[in-house]
């Protein structure tokens, strides 16, 4: 038998729980505490409400929304060369000095201009070195013959 895999392809009684199902001791917990929810929500509010700190975080992180990072609109020429790039990184820096940018979100924004300005670079580095290469193919030919 090979160690890794304890039962055969094709084995139908080794197959173990179905996927998604509970373990029966979480169902139970589960039926329990559904059992004396409102009990149990009140009694947390009630902690928070004497002042209980841990009652409290479990309160409003049930009662607010997990804040996420507003949208940023900026305006930049669409990305075709490098030297659109080098344009869009000026624009953010810009930006940034007027304050329309916070120093996280420029960095976010030219992370994905450096990314694709190496993304860039490397096609225009790769039609160049076929460019190369066909060149000296046929210099090579042409001494050849």
């Amino acid at each position: 038998m090979k160690r890794g895999r304890p039962f055969e392809p094709g084995n139908n009684f080794g197959r173990g729980r179905p996927k998604g199902s509970r373990n029966k001791v979480t169902a139970e917990a589960l039926a329990l505490l559904y059992q004396f929810k409102e009990p149990l929500i009140r009694k947390c509010m009630a902690k928070a409400i004497e002042g209980d700190v841990r009652a409290l975080a479990l309160c409003i992180e049930r009662i607010l929304p997990s804040l996420r990072e507003p949208t940023v609109r900026l305006r930049i020429p669409k990305l075709e060369k490098l030297e659109d790039t080098k344009l869009a990184s000026q624009l953010i820096v810009e930006n940034l000095a007027k304050g329309n940018l916070t120093p996280n979100e420029a960095e976010k924004i030219q992370g994905v201009i450096a990314d694709i300005r190496d993304d860039m670079a490397a096609g225009e580095l790769e039609a160049r070195l076929a460019r190369l290469e066909k060149q000296a193919d046929a210099d090579g030919n042409s001494r050849s013959s």
